[in-house]
């Protein structure tokens, strides 16, 4: 599977702007078609709560447009309204053909950042199979801190996360400790895209990373924007699933009950 996570400094509440920032740094990069190409949380607005500004439908548009373009499997971040008028953020993975497969809202809003005060929480885990040859699972930033859900989406399936996220300078080192973590315990590929740069409240510094199923770190971006791509081996992460079978000892009545929605099957 080829990943190409696409790290840049996002600028506030302009779609039109980052849109055009994200194009230009994937042409640069010219994927190959097949590819699956990951945007940071909330990737053309920034870590904004203020839904009047930022919802609108042109997030999904543009990704759609930019599947098809670029023939490669897509994750965007955006934020969208639930049928209560709450704030959903999204992580919509979209297939070549401009499909969107699979939404995964954000399951654990951000409490520290008051995120839920206006977004809710997701109330299922969502994995898209079938990406790349791969069953994946889309997650959102904060959601790296809780080890139950990559395990209960591991036990469901999933071999490859990807996470979009707006994680601050502060505490660099724990998204990446994490990020490593997830991989290990989880036998999976973990493929984490960070913003960088600045919004009016915290300062980002990248580090996006993509990580083995073993835990080595395949590779690592620093502070600038950059398209960081890596093949990750989907048949040796299978093989080592076979030989060393961590999942299969793994307590089923030791998880969580959230639902796990399997698309593409």
């Amino acid at each position: 599977m080829q990943l190409h996570l696409v790290q840049y400094d996002i600028v506030w509440e302009d779609k039109e702007a980052n849109h055009a920032r994200a194009d230009a740094l994937i042409d640069a990069a010219a994927p190959a078609p097949g590819g699956l190409i990951l945007l940071p949380e909330l990737g053309d607005t920034g870590f904004s709560l203020n839904l009047d500004a930022i919802v609108d439908d042109r997030s999904g548009t543009w990704a759609s447009s930019l599947a098809k373009r670029t023939q490669c499997w897509v994750q965007h971040g955006w934020a969208d309204r639930n049928a209560a008028g709450r704030g959903v953020n999204i992580a919509g993975v979209f297939a070549p053909s401009g499909e969107l497969l699979c939404e995964a809202h954000k399951l654990h809003p951000f409490s520290m950042g008051r995120e839920h005060e206006v977004f809710v929480g997701g109330e299922a885990i969502q994995l898209a199979a079938g990406v790349a040859d791969a069953v994946l699972c889309p997650l959102t930033c904060y959601d790296l801190r809780f080890p139950e859900a990559f395990r209960m989406a591991a036990l469901a399936g999933a071999e490859v996360f990807t996470v979009g996220a707006s994680w601050p300078a502060s505490r660099a080192h724990h998204w990446r400790a994490l990020a490593i973590a997830r991989a290990i315990e989880d036998q999976a590929i973990v493929a984490a895209v960070n913003r960088t740069g600045s919004d009016p409240n915290l300062s980002y510094v990248g580090g996006s990373l993509i990580v083995s199923h073993t835990g080595e770190v395949l590779a690592e971006a620093h502070q600038g924007e950059c398209v960081l791509s890596a093949d990750a081996d989907i048949d040796a992460m299978r093989a080592w699933r076979e030989r060393f079978p961590c999942l299969r000892d793994a307590r089923a009545d030791l998880q969580g009950q959230l639902p796990v929605h399997i698309a593409g099957r």
